[in-house]
């Protein structure tokens, strides 16, 4: 099963606040997992997560304000 998230074409201030709101759900999902008092070794591993998250963040953004055109986006999930 495939869920079509995003697809088109976008200006850079359009992505990035998409992108931005998306990353922000996955990032909070990671926090309320940590605040369910999982056991140290996953709450590392959420942690990681989290910084992953956010570097990605600032390097997709840092990417799209350099870009003066419009982007084209095509984001899928897959469940298999």
């Amino acid at each position: 099963m495939t869920i079509q998230l995003i697809q088109g074409e976008f200006n850079s201030n359009e992505i990035i606040d998409l992108m931005t709101k998306m990353i922000q759900v996955k990032i909070k999902y990671h926090e309320d997992k940590i605040n369910s008092h999982l056991n140290e070794e996953d709450m590392k591993y959420r942690e990681g997560k989290i910084k992953l998250l956010q570097n990605e963040l600032v390097q997709v953004r840092s990417f799209l304000l350099n870009t003066n055109k419009q982007v084209v986006v095509d984001a899928k999930v897959n469940i298999a």
